[in-house]
C-alpha cells in the first residue's frame, strides 16, 4: 500500500454518544472512515473565511459607502414618487376596462 507523502498529526477529540453514532453511520454509508469524514469537515470549515476576514470586508464596504454614499431621495420625495407610479398604473388599468 502506498502512503501519502504528507505528514499527519494525531489529534484526539471527545464526541458525545450521539455524535459518535451519527459519524459511524455516515462513514459506513459513504464507505469511508470516521477519520476521513472528520478531516473533510475540518477542511471545509477552514476553507471558509474566518471572522476577521469577514469583519475586514464589512469595514471595507462601509468605508467605500462613506466615500461614495448612495444618492437616495428624502422620504417624502420617495413616497410621492411611489404614489405617482401607483396612480399611473391604476389609470392605465382603468383605461383598459
Amino acid at each position: 500500500m502506498m502512503y501519502a507523502s504528507y505528514t499527519m498529526r494525531r489529534t484526539q477529540i471527545y464526541l458525545s454518544s450521539d455524535q459518535a453514532a451519527s459519524l459511524a453511520r455516515r462513514a459506513r454509508a459513504a464507505g469511508t472512515t470516521k477519520s476521513k469524514l472528520i478531516r473533510e469537515a475540518i477542511g471545509d470549515y477552514l476553507a471558509k473565511p474566518d471572522e476577521d476576514t469577514r469583519v475586514a470586508e464589512f469595514r471595507r464596504v462601509l468605508d467605500e459607502l462613506a466615500r461614495k454614499p448612495i444618492d437616495l431621495p428624502d422620504g417624502a420625495t420617495y413616497v410621492d414618487a411611489l404614489r405617482e407610479a401607483d396612480a399611473a398604473r391604476d389609470s392605465a388599468l382603468e383605461s383598459r376596462r
